[in-house]
């Protein structure tokens, strides 16, 4: 018979109510995880009724997921989950420094990587010169490379900044929108300047908008352009043909660093099987120099609803294809017996 002992594990540098969630909703989850112990949360004390050795396993997975949440800054039912069910990986641990501050922003507002996979996309951004970063939205696979660009243009690695995206309506149409084409287009680029707007104060990004240091443009703009010494990002690049993004990819030019970013679940174009996205990263796959980093609904640093949002349409999407699938093999069994 294996005896029963108790511990009471202390909270320490951690908001609780980040920890435990809404209504305690994460500590229920861990309760869960944990059916072998009788745990009870009080403040910033886990008191934890069972077997040592099952106690020591939850102490340790519990440190794993506080110092998870101090390094990324979040935690969610997929982190938790990962958390108890294996434990938190070493290149998931935290560092004892600011080594993952990216660059700081506006009002002091420090912008690190989050996630594990935004953690990763930094680290390649070391050793490659174009980075492939796809995963869904809210993912922070956009913002986080903004970051880069902006300390890259802050350290004197690069110029200039350009930032890009094809210019391909999410159902609406461009051209019913009322002025130029730069008014036109401005909405759509909206979320790129949103980003800029939290790292680089308003005069200054102004004054780097006027002298061309930060550019924002449609695809379009980047034919024919040979880009030195820039960061160039291309932005929702699911909606870009084969030979949209191929153009892209050839306007590298001498001490240049490129990523492109894209959810392929998001395409806008007429036809899905037109988006190149894909397509180009198998044809460049192997290429030295060129690293890949696919986010997932772990990465989902929005309201907690994106997370369930997202897996709500990849499960009817699944049940979609499952079914076309299905409706085929019913059509080709019914032509061989005819």
């Amino acid at each position: 018979m294996t005896d029963t002992t108790n511990k009471e594990i202390f909270i320490d540098g951690v908001d609780t109510r980040e920890l435990y969630g809404v209504n305690d909703v994460y500590i229920e989850q861990i309760k869960t995880l944990h059916p072998k112990l009788k745990i009870i949360a009080r403040g910033s004390t886990l008191k934890v009724l069972g077997s040592k050795g099952d106690i020591e396993d939850f102490e340790r997975k519990m440190k794993g997921l506080i110092a998870y949440y101090n390094r990324y800054g979040h935690i969610s039912k997929e982190v938790i989950a990962q958390s108890f069910a294996r434990g938190i990986s070493r290149e998931e641990q935290p560092v004892t420094d600011l080594s993952d501050v990216i660059v700081y922003g506006n009002n002091g507002n420090i912008i690190r990587a989050r996630t594990v996979n935004q953690q990763k996309l930094v680290e390649l951004y070391r050793s490659n010169d174009l980075i492939f970063a796809t995963g869904p939205a809210g993912s922070g696979k956009t913002y986080t490379a903004i970051a880069l660009a902006v300390r890259a243009l802050r350290d004197k690695q690069v110029k200039r900044v350009i930032l890009t995206r094809p210019a391909v309506e999410a159902g609406e149409k461009l051209g019913f929108l009322p002025g130029d084409l730069k008014d036109k287009l401005d909405p759509y680029l909206q979320p790129l300047y949103d980003a800029l707007n939290d790292m680089i104060p308003p005069a200054k990004l102004q004054k780097f908008m006027e002298d061309g240091t930060v550019q924002i443009a449609p695809l379009a703009y980047m034919r024919g352009r040979t880009l030195d010494n820039a960061f160039v990002i291309l932005d929702e690049a699911q909606n870009t043909t084969l030979s949209q993004i191929k153009m892209f990819l050839t306007r590298m030019g001498r001490n240049a660093k490129f990523v492109v970013t894209g959810d392929v679940t998001q395409i806008d174009l007429p036809h899905r099987s037109d988006s190149g996205l894909t397509r180009a990263m198998r044809v460049v796959d192997g290429i030295k120099g060129i690293g890949f980093v696919e986010f997932d609904k772990r990465d989902i640093v929005r309201h907690d609803l994106v997370k369930h949002i997202v897996e709500a349409f990849d499960r009817n999407d699944a049940t979609r294809s499952a079914t076309r699938d299905n409706a085929t093999e019913i059509k080709d069994n019914q032509d061989n017996n005819k």
